[in-house]
């Protein structure tokens, strides 16, 4: 089986899952941290580079959260999940959906031409990057990368 046929790539059972995964954790850490420098240094392009990193992680969330399913579907074959699994899922639903209410957020302010997101979005992007962390942490456990 070769690293570069086509074939094993898109057919692997999680594959897609594993690797698409990186894309919406990276760019909401990135998106929250430029948010915090932003407001910090009250840098106007700090905040514009937030909310594109941002908005890009909450539109990879969804082949994220598609890919999840059928890895569950495909390898496990739709069996009850339980334990470190479960968690995984639920957690990651969860960090979607907090996600896309920061994402929201941001495009609320921007389109009414706001200065700021509201001071409670700090609070919600602060847990919704812990919860993306500790999702994170448990799907490492479930590839064998923290094991």
């Amino acid at each position: 089986m070769s690293p570069f046929d086509l074939k094993t790539v898109l057919l692997a059972k999680h594959a897609q899952h594993v690797v698409l995964i990186h894309f919406p954790i990276a760019l909401f850490l990135a998106g929250v941290a430029f948010d915090f420098l932003g407001r910090w240094c009250k840098q106007r392009q700090l905040a514009t580079v937030a909310y594109y990193n941002i908005l890009v992680a909450a539109l990879a969330t969804l082949p994220v959260l598609a890919t999840g399913i059928l890895a569950w579907q495909f390898a496990l074959e739709g069996q009850k999940l339980k334990g470190i699994l479960l968690m995984h899922l639920v957690l990651g639903w969860v960090s979607s959906v907090l996600i896309w209410i920061v994402a929201i957020l941001h495009f609320r302010a921007r389109r009414s031409q706001s200065v700021d997101v509201p001071k409670y979005c700090l609070a919600l992007e602060a847990c919704a990057a812990a919860v993306l962390m500790v999702t994170a942490h448990l799907g490492g456990f479930l590839s064998g990368v923290n094991s």
